[in-house]
């Protein structure tokens, strides 16, 4: 597995969150806000079809496989 970090992460890709493999449909990057960090806002789908959102900060590395 490949670690990149949240604001890396393209339409396609396989991403895996607890233990769940999902496939990325949209990604969207907020402005930075009272934190001092932008967030990125990842769309995914389970392989049982349900969508999953994820906000998580830039730099929270995901696995990628």
């Amino acid at each position: 597995m490949i670690k990149k970090k949240a604001f890396e992460v393209k339409k396609g890709d396989s991403i895996k969150i607890g233990g769940e493999e999902m496939i990325v449909e949209e990604t969207e990057i907020s402005d930075i806000g009272k934190q001092g960090a932008k967030k990125v806002r990842i769309v995914a789908k389970k392989k049982n079809g349900e969508k999953a959102i994820l906000i998580r900060p830039e730099d929270y590395p995901l696995d990628i496989s």
